[in-house]
């Protein structure tokens, strides 16, 4: 067949209906939520939008056919179709018109530089791709379905026939997507991810001093402490720098990691890191940190230093690594890896620890973000530790999928907004953001402390599966002072937006999306350990200095995490 003739048959084949519901699918798609989108990224949530939109007018065409249901007149029906087409290109052109401006509404609350242009023409070139691309897939699909409904049809009635058909068909394209597709992409990604982890940076020399996790005298080899491990132990501040800062006599932090390599099971691992944390003298610090770190083994250096920095270095901190893939993927295909590893963690770590002597053993946290705050959660038991509590913990961006967390949000206090909520008294639980805490800093605390650090335009923390058909409660007034006041609510569209910002939340600035900030670190530290050796006039010097360094050393959040999500 000539394919101009080819082209345009398919043209002719497309639904008016769905068209035009695409259209407006498109339009909302341009509308601002969370996180700046590139051309690139914008147009391909533009394209899939309109794909839904349009595949949701031929299901309602074909449903109305289905239903025999009166039609309309030929003319009456091609009048509205003009009518209703003109408004939906008129409604897609004022989109594009002001989708500049509604990108800068975004950038504007995060101090961002505005830009001139949306380029629309890139963003409608990839957004009519990703459209042909999913057409192609759901064409494909229903012809699988039209030829197994014929087969079948022979011996069973028309209508069952078709309903076989549609589910043999989809049976088939998700086992062809899951274990063909998904399978392999996960084998790559694995052995990828496994082949960057084991990689010996130049610049981070294995340490020499025998205190030191990885040393020569070390229980782990530097070798088998993976990529982010050896970042890890090698990045923190020591004595010398931590003085230099607060002008006060301070220890070497005390860093103890165990990678993948180093143990066949997470008990073994768990095991390992705790005998190095008493070769290191770790439970003689006044503060001891058990850190569950994201997917590939990443811990966030802005909360690490911030803490070492406050307490003088007289802090020791212990994690293990539970997986070689980023926190989207080892949430998609390891979701049970991080939680084992966490609650084998702890179960060693508090296990010691109450052997201890109450009045010469450190305060006992837990620290986690994003996949790790998840996790962690899931490491300790309230019911284990009611006779003998730990001091407390810190969890920032906590991923939607967190029970514990869901669970306070939505039973907080009548009045608090969704995005910095108070629950109770205050005495349990707090939620802190860019602006500090909730309660008055002086408010009582209960035995633990546990702290929330989450912003309001991080889509981590906020996406739901329900903001589909529902707005979500984040978006009532009044709005957390990250979130663009020109955001609306639309169905189906939203949750894909949110979606997307999921995935590029970490190309936020620092202090926003999920990109946390050492300066509200400080904040959440403080309320968490109880810091009362320093004056409201040196913290907030610390915050500056700490900002400064963490914005100049940082060259790009993808260089150091490319797993900040989670």
């Amino acid at each position: 067949m000539n394919p101009a003739r080819l082209i345009r048959r398919q043209l002719l084949s497309l639904s008016g209906v769905g068209l035009m519901l695409g259209a407006l699918f498109f339009a909302a798609a341009l509308t601002p939520t969370l996180i700046p989108r590139s051309y690139l990224t914008q147009g391909a949530l533009a394209g899939g939008c309109f794909a839904i939109g349009y595949f949701a007018g031929v299901l309602w065409r074909r449903l109305w056919h289905y239903l025999e249901l009166p039609e309309p007149s030929a003319r009456a029906r091609s009048i509205a179709n003009a009518l209703v087409a003109a408004g939906c290109l008129l409604v897609v052109m004022v989109s594009l018109w002001r989708a500049a401006e509604w990108q800068n509404a975004i950038r504007a609350v995060m101090n961002m530089a505005p830009v001139e242009t949306a380029h629309p023409f890139k963003v409608c070139a990839i957004a009519l791709i990703t459209f042909v691309v999913l057409l192609v897939l759901e064409r494909s699909f229903a012809l699988i379905a039209r030829f197994l409904a014929a087969r079948i049809r022979r011996v069973i009635p028309r209508k069952v026939a078709n309903v076989i058909g549609v589910l043999v068909a989809g049976l088939l394209f998700w086992s062809i997507a899951s274990n063909v597709l998904i399978r392999t992409a996960f084998n790559a990604l694995d052995s990828s991810f496994r082949e960057l982890d084991v990689l010996l940076e130049p610049e981070r020399p294995q340490p020499t001093a025998a205190d030191r996790t990885g040393s020569p005298n070390s229980l782990v080899k530097w070798k088998e402490l993976g990529r982010m491990g050896r970042r890890f132990i090698a990045s923190g501040p020591t004595a010398a720098e931590i003085s230099a800062v607060t002008g006060r006599p301070a220890q070497d932090p005390v860093r103890v990691y165990v990678g993948l390599g180093s143990g066949n099971t997470a008990q073994a691992r768990a095991r390992l890191a705790l005998d190095e944390l008493k070769r290191q003298h770790g439970f003689d610090r006044k503060i001891l940190i058990v850190i569950t770190p994201t997917g590939t083994g990443w811990i966030d250096p802005a909360a690490m230093d911030t803490l070492e920095y406050l307490h003088h270095g007289d802090v020791a901190s212990v994690a293990m690594q539970y997986s070689y893939l980023n926190s989207p993927l080892s949430l998609l295909f390891q979701p049970e890896y991080g939680a084992e590893a966490a609650r084998a963690l702890f179960v060693e770590i508090y296990g010691y620890w109450t052997t201890l002597p109450k009045d010469r053993r450190p305060k006992l946290y837990l620290h986690g973000l994003s996949l790790g705050a998840l996790n962690s959660e899931k490491s300790a038991e309230l019911f284990e530790m009611i006779g003998d509590p730990i001091a407390g913990a810190l969890w920032s961006g906590p991923p939607f999928e967190s029970r514990n967390w869901r669970s306070i949000t939505a039973n907080r206090n009548p009045g608090s907004p969704a995005w910095l909520p108070k629950f109770r008294d205050g005495r349990f639980v707090r939620f802190m953001n860019q602006n500090g805490p909730t309660v008055p800093a002086d408010a009582p605390w209960g035995p633990m402390r546990m702290v929330y650090l989450q912003y309001a335009s991080d889509a981590i923390t906020f996406f739901a599966y329900r903001d589909a058909y529902q707005a979500p409660a984040w978006m009532n007034a009044p709005r957390g002072p990250d979130v663009s006041p020109e955001l609306r609510w639309y169905p189906i569209v939203t949750m894909l937006q949110l979606a997307l910002d999921m995935a590029v939340a970490t190309n936020a600035p620092m202090g926003f999306g999920h990109v946390y900030a050492p300066e509200h670190y400080v904040d959440t530290w403080v309320a968490v350990t109880d810091v009362s050796d320093w004056s409201a006039d040196a913290l907030a010097q610390l915050k500056q200095q700490l900002a400064a360094k963490a914005r100049k050393t940082s060259t790009g959040h993808a260089d150091d995490d490319s797993d900040r999500g989670g």
